[in-house]
């Protein structure tokens, strides 16, 4: 069986963000910005069917998919791509690939303790 997702995740910290965001293609106002917030996650998951709600006081983003199922993701608010995205898991931990204009996007979740992680794809991540 794998992991418990459900709950509601509050960020902790925040490494490297910045240069993810610049990566992308996100202006330095939003960056700015962005680089300030502390998000909360609410993540519902029924089996391999996740609904999760990412909450800052300046974005909101929502993303539903199931484990295992290729899907087309609208970035809309966050850094405006299309993407086909992919969602597995690989033992505990969720693992997405992105497939779009940029090469190698997506990024990997898991839980240790209390704490849910998130690392981008070549970047470091936040815990939550």
């Amino acid at each position: 069986m794998p992991a418990d997702y459900n709950g509601t995740w509050e960020m902790e910290s925040n490494e490297n963000f910045d240069s993810y965001m610049v990566a992308l293609g996100i202006d330095f106002a939003t960056r700015k910005i962005a680089g300030h917030l502390k998000q909360t996650k609410k993540i519902i998951q029924d089996g391999d069917n996740f609904k999760t709600k990412t909450l800052s006081t300046f974005r909101n983003y929502e993303l539903n998919y199931t484990v295992g199922v290729e899907f087309e993701e609208h970035t809309k608010g966050l850094d405006n791509r299309v993407v086909q995205t992919l969602v597995n898991w690989d033992g505990d931990k969720l693992v997405c690939v992105q497939k779009g204009e940029k090469k190698n996007r997506g990024w990997t979740h898991w839980i240790e303790g209390d704490r849910l992680h998130l690392v981008r794809a070549d970047f470091h991540g936040y815990s939550m």
